[in-house]
């Protein structure tokens, strides 16, 4: 499940999808703390693995970030504390799976559903990270980091992530990056949804005989988060490859050497 995410990043980075989320984003982002929220933001809604989340976010959101002095530490620290808070609190999730599995002698998905709100470090970690943006409240190391963000220090970092941008494209080609935003929000949508419909089609939802209310109750209770997140993340590959094969953003041989 995991080495598929991380070909379905290099193929959304390929493809120009993350490079035209963040300019987007670049041009309607006009505040620090806009920033940090869309960050934060962005961090909830690619919910379904923690990895996932930092790969993505952090490539997508660090020119803006820069561009409105949030330091590089403090991106880093609104990143990691939106990942995996989000993560443990999805139901359709790599932690969804991995807890799980470690549950005996009982259903353990059921078991992950009913400990949600009790899972208070996740719940006050994002209560947390939505009060100190608001307030633009730092302490400890963070404000030293944050004070060093001056006008000098923020160019540099601009003029750092333009070179790397500028490697990047030049070791996979600027035709291989034509892609809009919708090349990385369509592929996001459609992993979430094909995981969705993995997860009860492990549980037999589409089996049962019961009512289709019932059914998918049942079916989220008797899944295999494992299995259903495999089967849902192959296929949302297989549908991204062959979108943006169909868009023109890439093609058969660039999204095998994505693979």
């Amino acid at each position: 499940f995991l080495v598929i995410l991380g070909i379905m990043v290099a193929l959304m980075n390929s493809a120009g999808g993350s490079a035209a989320f963040g300019k987007w984003a670049a041009k309607h982002i006009k505040s620090k703390v806009g920033a940090q929220l869309v960050t934060m933001l962005l961090g909830c809604l690619i919910f379904i693995d923690d990895y996932f989340n930092c790969l993505t976010v952090g490539s997508v959101m660090r020119p803006v970030t820069d561009k409105h002095k949030v330091s590089r530490a403090k991106l880093a620290y609104i990143i990691d504390a939106t990942a995996a808070p989000v993560c443990i609190i999805a139901p359709i999730s790599s932690w969804a799976a991995a807890v799980s599995g470690f549950v005996e002698g009982e259903d353990g998905f059921s078991v992950f559903i009913r400990a949600i709100p009790y899972n208070y470090y996740a719940i006050f970690t994002m209560i947390a990270m939505v009060t100190m943006i608001l307030l633009k409240v730092d302490f400890g190391p963070m404000r030293k980091f944050e004070n060093k963000m001056t006008a000098t220090e923020l160019v540099k970092a601009v003029e750092t992530s333009e070179t790397e941008d500028e490697k990047g494209e030049s070791d996979t080609d600027k035709d291989l990056r034509p892609g809009g935003v919708v090349d990385l929000v369509l592929p996001v949508v459609v992993l979430i949804v094909l995981c969705v419909l993995g997860m009860i089609y492990s549980g037999g939802f589409f089996d049962a005989e019961s009512e289709s209310y019932l059914r998918f109750q049942d079916a989220f209770s008797n899944s295999d988060a494992s299995v259903g997140l495999l089967l849902g993340s192959f296929g949302a590959l297989i549908i991204t490859v062959i979108y943006y094969m169909f868009r023109k953003v890439l093609s058969f041989k660039d999204s095998m050497e994505c693979v």
